[in-house]
């Protein structure tokens, strides 16, 4: 495992990049608002991508790096992404790069797909909505992700359950936000998608 730290235009961000033995493609993956790359869904989802030859970089956002638990504003949060895509994308020689994260960190993988030239998009525990107000729906950052996407939600997540689309497949696994309840479901699922979706650029 190597740290780097990536200046941005809101302060140091800090990537932790974990490779495979040979790599076809990097996945990104942010946190959530409060939390950080320990996650146990990222942990685990790390791992699952090292097994199918895919490197990882756990993104931590400059506000996280400053000591912050407060989450910054999303143009400052996008904004800080795209800078440190760039750096990763040049450290592993422009291999594809997939966009993912958990929670706000799914949100940015959504919302930066496009801009960053992402060939794909792991979304884990998408907040559909605020607890409690399924009228502020943010399916609409999913909907404009225009290449192959997974979602993987817990059933009964606060944040609501996507709908999936014609290119997003949903997985639904026991338990809630955290997705802690069924890691070797969220494990299973990521390795086999990625394995899946990255066939065709090996």
């Amino acid at each position: 495992m190597t740290s780097i730290e990536i200046e941005t235009g809101f302060g140091p961000a800090r990537a932790e990049l974990h490779c495979a033995e040979e790599g076809i493609a990097v996945l990104m993956l942010g946190h959530g608002a409060g939390g950080g790359i320990q996650a146990k869904d990222l942990v685990a989802v790390t791992r699952a991508a090292q097994s199918v030859g895919v490197h990882v970089a756990l993104v931590e956002q400059p506000y996280r790096v400053a000591g912050r638990r407060a989450p910054a504003p999303a143009r400052q949060l996008d904004g800080s992404w795209l800078t440190v895509a760039d750096e990763v994308s040049v450290r592993f020689d422009g291999l594809p790069l997939v966009f993912g994260g958990r929670s706000s960190g799914a949100r940015v993988a959504c919302r930066t797909a496009s801009a960053g030239q992402a060939v794909a998009v792991l979304a884990l525990a998408f907040p559909e909505h605020p607890p409690g107000k399924p009228e502020k729906s943010r399916q609409f950052e999913l909907d404009a992700v225009e290449v192959p996407a997974l979602i993987v939600q817990g059933e009964r997540d606060p944040f609501g359950v996507p709908k999936p689309g014609h290119h997003h497949e949903l997985v639904v696994l026991a338990g809630d936000h955290n997705l802690s309840a069924d890691l070797e479901g969220v494990s299973r699922a990521a390795a086999e998608w990625l394995g899946r979706v990255l066939r065709p650029l090996a």
